[in-house]
């Protein structure tokens, strides 16, 4: 492995966006993580990989306000995580819709209780804004139950884009998706997040795909197993964007990184 693919430290700035600082939690007696310090910069994609009941999900948890730290620290733009706020929107694997309501109405009623401040006709128009980049405008009075798997996670990346939040957060958002459907969904989410007008400094998702992870990410966080997880590594994924996958899968960089990643979770960190 060439020191060139890894690194903990990016010097991009000297304040970080989000800023987690000996993290410890504790469910009674069970100790989820313990230890976590990770500093995430303005404009960078993280990854948090790992094997299951590693705190991946825990650690996003803790930065959507979810769930508070048993001791540690969380915070964002230099401000402490103190529970849910807009400045954070989060996508599940599950899409978490309500089905009685239709696509539009789904969007929309997630801004009324995000952004209560902005007007009906400015909410009208994020929402069809949004719902056309993610090429869902001609089905916006549908509902969900009506729609297939990829459909129905447009819908959540959609709605977490209309409430314009700075930190985006997706615990696994496709993995439950075919592989042409989610490669399709992270280039739509990639496109998004770079475009002028998204506002979204920095993305911070949890996944179990070693090349979705490489793909999308500045930086992956490698978690040790559980109980009591902390950060094994955090590696750097020195390829330019945008990036091509029919051109990644010869890249000797991202040949270096998949390798190195394959061996810290199939050996280093095996159950």
């Amino acid at each position: 492995m060439t020191q060139s693919v890894m690194t903990t430290q990016p010097e991009l700035t000297p304040t970080p966006a989000l800023s987690v600082s000996g993290v410890y939690k504790s469910f009674g007696t069970f100790v989820a993580l313990e230890g976590v310090d990770l500093d995430i910069w303005p404009g960078e994609f993280i990854s948090i990989i790992g094997h299951s009941g590693c705190g991946k999900s825990t650690l996003l948890n803790l930065v959507a306000g979810l769930n508070p730290p048993t001791a540690g620290t969380v915070s964002l733009f230099g401000r402490p995580v103190e529970g849910p706020g807009p400045e954070r929107a989060m996508v599940f694997q599950n899409y978490s819709l309500l089905p009685w309501l239709s696509v539009r109405a789904n969007v929309l009623e997630a801004m009324k209780a995000s952004v209560p401040q902005m007007g009906r006709q400015e909410r009208e128009g994020v929402c069809e804004g949004v719902l056309k980049m993610v090429g869902l405008w001609t089905h916006r009075d549908q509902k969900p139950g009506s729609l297939s798997g990829g459909q129905r996670q447009r819908v959540a990346i959609a709605r977490a884009f209309a409430v314009q939040p700075r930190v985006l957060l997706l615990d696994e958002p496709f993995g439950a998706l075919d592989a042409i459907t989610r490669g399709k969904l992270q280039d739509e989410l990639l496109g998004m997040w770079s475009g002028p007008e998204s506002g979204i400094s920095n993305v911070l998702m949890v996944t179990h795909d070693i090349d979705e992870a490489i793909y999308l990410s500045d930086r992956i966080v490698v978690m040790s197993n559980g109980p009591r997880a902390h950060i094994h590594e955090v590696l750097k994924v020195n390829l330019e964007r945008p990036r091509e996958r029919a051109r990644l899968v010869s890249d000797p960089v991202y040949l270096a990184l998949k390798a190195h990643m394959l061996d810290l979770l199939g050996r280093v960190l095996a159950h």
